[in-house]
């Protein structure tokens, strides 16, 4: 654990909100630096209240409540929740991945009532209980200068500016990290199509073996590899695994803000369209293209006739 106030962060006692694969670890992070933390989840046995009623009450004045539920309506009813339940003076910290933009409303709204908000964009996913987390946020000097000694609890270990950021005012830490999650689709999509291109030539025949080599004296030596190279140990060639990809939305929200900014980002913007095309079990698109393939050079649209003239084509 990374050196803290430890005096400020004994005396602290803080509610979170959210006891997911992120949340319930930063719990016990806290917990490990000295900090007293309330923990409530209704989808969870492992909560310390019973609801966020019961949280409030149980946390002395002034309060600190830490969120880390879902983007989008979840975050938003919680948000409108505590705005109700809490007093002037206290503080919510938005830990999940809103939108940027979100940011403005929910600290609005609390404003109105006196409550101050910090915006908290936090990477270290599972790891992030014995690694620390990376931290990027948003808000006023005063309130994160009174939440600090919980921002260095839980980054990791060394300077404080190689895992933590005050990136500017409300929306600054969200938007951070928008862009840090859309620069990881463009490096995971990378990595999966250098692994895709050594599995399609006969000439390499330890692909795993090659991932590894990588991982360290090389230029694309990176924590991301480092994964890849841990699923390939425990299934080598990703047999087990669906190619169906989730986006989470911050990779287009990145994409639209290159737009609204005139900002070119080509790598990210594909690396979003692939997850999108891992959701089809067929392409119109493709279809389309072969379709006017057939047209005009009255090329095969059978997927066997195709495979077998490729076969043909090579054996000339």
């Amino acid at each position: 654990m990374c050196s803290v106030d430890s005096e400020r962060l004994h005396a602290m006692q803080i509610g979170l909100i959210g006891l997911g694969k992120m949340g319930f670890n930063m719990r016990e992070r806290l917990r490990r630096s000295g900090t007293e933390v309330l923990g409530y989840d209704p989808h969870v046995n492992s909560s310390d209240v019973s609801s966020i009623d019961a949280l409030v009450e149980a946390l002395p004045p002034p309060r600190i409540v830490w969120v880390m539920v879902p983007a989008g309506v979840p975050t938003q009813e919680t948000i409108t929740h505590l705005s109700q339940a809490l007093s002037p003076g206290d503080l919510v910290i938005e830990g999940g991945n809103s939108r940027f933009s979100e940011d403005i409303h929910h600290a609005k709204a609390l404003d109105a009532r006196g409550i101050g908000y910090i915006d908290c964009g936090v990477s270290g996913g599972i790891w992030g209980l014995e690694n620390g987390y990376a931290l990027m946020v948003g808000g006023s000097e005063e309130h994160v200068d009174r939440a600090m000694p919980l921002f260095d609890a839980l980054r990791p270990e060394g300077p404080r500016s190689e895992g933590f950021v005050h990136a500017g005012p409300i929306g600054a830490g969200h938007y951070s990290k928008m862009v840090h999650n859309g620069i990881e689709y463009g490096l995971m999509q990378a990595y999966a199509e250098g692994f895709e291109l050594l599995e399609a030539t006969e000439l390499v025949e330890n692909v795993p073996a090659v991932i590894e080599a990588w991982s360290r004296g090389t230029v694309v030596r990176s924590w991301l590899l480092d994964l890849l190279v841990r699923a390939l140990k425990d299934d080598p060639e990703l047999s087990g695994i669906s190619g169906w990809t989730q986006d989470s939305g911050e990779g287009r929200w990145t994409v639209e803000e290159a737009i609204r900014n005139a900002v070119p980002v080509p790598v990210i913007s594909a690396a979003l369209f692939a997850r999108f095309a891992s959701r089809q079990e067929t392409s119109p698109s493709m279809k389309a293209v072969s379709a006017l393939r057939n047209q005009f050079g009255g090329h095969s649209t059978s997927s066997a006739d195709a495979a077998l003239d490729q076969v043909k084509a090579a054996a000339r």
